[in-house]
């Protein structure tokens, strides 16, 4: 079935993609399209991380999100999407909401690669510097609610980023820790929409927000 990504990278790198193991965090309208993106470019062996269920309100924006997936777990229902993509993927599914009194859950594999695609700052934070402490290489999706413009999705250090509030009071909490260390995230430089407190997004802009992040992945990994 990766016939044609074979000859675009070699069968080298195909195995390399083949053996990684990955650990992704949040399958919402970031996560999900990059967990189903880097199934369908190579990736066998994943861990998949969210507590949530598949609700209506999903569909504008989430892949998984289908009349026949409503009310399941979303590890669940993607488990189910990525063994019917290729059947030889291992999944270990995580279904949980990570704290700081479970995060060593997500830990007990050895990684390759760590997405953060999950939506609680809390975790993201948590996750950020687990990753930096043991060393393993990683990429966290910043705030992607607001904007419109796929033009501005950028790969960069998190200490480079604007219009980002999330990305804001991470930096501030890993500057209070004396953590110097690079962040590698995913950012709009967007100012973004102003809805007030209520929180749109796009389609478009999060799918592509999802491709960036497998695109890094994956590029990363054969490199």
């Amino acid at each position: 079935m990766f016939d044609r990504l074979e000859r675009l990278i070699g069968k080298d790198k195909l195995d390399k993609l083949k053996k990684s193991n990955i650990l992704i965090i949040g399958l919402g309208g970031v996560g999900g399209i990059a967990c189903e993106t880097l199934i369908r470019n190579g990736i066998e062996t994943i861990t998949i991380v969210d507590n949530d269920t598949v609700e209506e309100s999903n569909k504008n924006r989430q892949i998984i999100a289908l009349d026949s997936t409503i009310n399941m777990n979303k590890t669940d229902a993607f488990e189910n999407r990525l063994k019917d993509i290729n059947k030889n993927v291992k999944i270990t599914k995580i279904t949980d909401f990570i704290t700081k009194d479970n995060i060593d859950l997500l830990f007990k594999n050895k990684y390759d690669f760590v997405i953060d695609a999950c939506d609680t700052v809390s975790t993201k934070i948590l996750i950020i510097k687990k990753c930096i402490d043991i060393n393993i290489p990683f990429i966290s999706s910043m705030g992607m609610g607001k904007k419109l413009d796929l033009s501005k999705l950028r790969i960069m250090d998190i200490k480079d980023t604007c219009y980002d509030k999330i990305a804001k009071v991470i930096r501030k909490k890993l500057k209070e820790d004396n953590i110097n260390s690079k962040v590698p995230v995913l950012s709009s430089t967007e100012k973004g929409v102003d809805t007030k407190d209520v929180i749109g997004s796009y389609s478009p802009l999060t799918n592509a927000a999802g491709l960036y992040l497998a695109d890094y992945v994956i590029k990363e990994i054969i490199k």
